[in-house]
């Protein structure tokens, strides 16, 4: 029988995971941001294209990048909370 503690502690760690898979993309994804952001005020170029080709391509790098240990995470995850949890230990 799980309990209320075993649920909140489980979804608390659950989120915590989130942040840590997320944070190498978003992180990206701002310094990114804000660096073309930078260069449109310089130099006046408004175009929609250059903020989002050079973003999108960061990110897809980042996200190459880091697949490993996303992975091992969410499995190390998968495999020291959830399955204990879904065969009773």
């Amino acid at each position: 029988m799980i309990t209320e503690v075993i649920f909140y502690d489980t979804m608390r760690a659950g989120l915590w995971i989130a942040v840590l898979v997320s944070i190498p993309i978003l992180t990206v994804a701002l310094l990114a941001g804000v660096s073309i952001g930078l260069v449109q005020a310089l130099t006046s170029i408004q175009e929609m294209t250059l903020t989002f080709v050079p973003k999108l391509a960061a990110i897809i790098i980042v996200f190459w990048m880091s697949m490993g240990f996303m992975t091992e995470t969410l499995v190390a995850f998968f495999q020291d909370r959830i399955i204990p949890l879904i065969i009773g230990g």
